[in-house]
């Protein structure tokens, strides 16, 4: 970040986290300390700054440095009859911000937004940067297959515990991020066999929402202790319907309008193919 301050806020998406987003001339994207207490209601910047101080702790226990991601700056603000004062902040990195929303009130219902809005866009940001489209499949693919097994055991201690309760369980969270169709009505959607699975033909922007539909609801699960199927059911169909909130926000295409691509299995397939191939191959002399 190098503690640029161009100060003209991005804008055409309706998220509020966006709105506030500031992009630099030379295209590095930052956020102001001070907008972002604004954003998520603390009227008191001085009780923000203890929130940014956690997130400096979290940061360096991360193993990354905090000045690449935390920068104290002065701005001027107006204070009317267009007069300004010097006031201090922290510009802020995207990572900056996930951290800083892991560390905010939970209360607050706008930092639940937050926290769905980037923890979406980190993921996505990190499996950008380091990988191909098919890596990013494989990954989070395996990352579902992990986390599923999670909200299974999350659900059985909520009640849902027949293989039919946890079908429509399942179905729930579909219904709340792909706006009321279920596993059958996103088979027909999408062109699907019966007997074809509906994570095996998703593109990463794809399973990354299903990703964290299926992560979110495991800790709101936990976390709230819920108890019943009913409220298992519509925990689930919430935390979706939230997921699907914030794509629209960032002005995303719905998950039932991605195409479907080839089946992941071919993918894996092919990747266990080469990892033979790697293994009989005799070392370089």
């Amino acid at each position: 970040m190098a503690g640029e301050i161009e100060k003209k806020p991005s804008d055409g998406h309706q998220s509020p986290f966006e709105r506030i987003r500031r992009v630099s001339d030379a295209g590095h994207e930052h956020w102001s300390g001070r907008d972002f207490a604004r954003v998520l209601g603390y009227s008191d910047y001085r009780n923000f700054e203890q929130v940014i101080q956690k997130a400096r702790v979290a940061c360096f226990n991360s193993g990354q440095r905090i000045e690449d991601h935390f920068v104290d700056v002065t701005e001027m603000v107006e204070i009317g009859s267009g007069a300004e004062r010097p006031v201090r902040t922290t510009l802020l990195s995207r990572y900056a911000c996930y951290l800083i929303i892991q560390n905010a009130d939970p209360g607050k219902q706008i930092v639940a937004l937050g926290q769905t809005y980037f923890a979406i866009q980190t993921r996505r940001q990190e499996i950008t940067d380091r990988t191909t489209e098919e890596q990013r499949r494989l990954l989070l693919r395996e990352e579902i297959r992990r986390h599923n097994a999670k909200l299974a055991a999350a659900a059985k201690s909520a009640g849902v515990v027949e293989p039919v309760d946890y079908a429509i369980f399942q179905n729930h969270g579909y219904m709340g991020l792909y706006g009321g169709l279920g596993a059958q009505d996103i088979h027909r959607r999408k062109g699907l066999k019966k007997s074809q699975q509906i994570l095996d033909h998703m593109a990463s922007t794809e399973l990354a929402a299903n990703l964290f539909r299926a992560t979110q609801t495991e800790e709101k699960l936990r976390r709230d202790k819920i108890v019943g199927k009913a409220r298992a059911n519509r925990t689930h169909y919430e935390v979706g319907a939230k997921v699907r909130q914030t794509i629209r926000e960032l002005g995303g295409t719905m998950p039932e309008n991605l195409p479907a691509p080839e089946s992941i299995k071919k993918l894996e397939s092919k990747k266990r193919k080469q990892l033979g191939d790697n293994r009989s191959s005799p070392p370089d002399a």
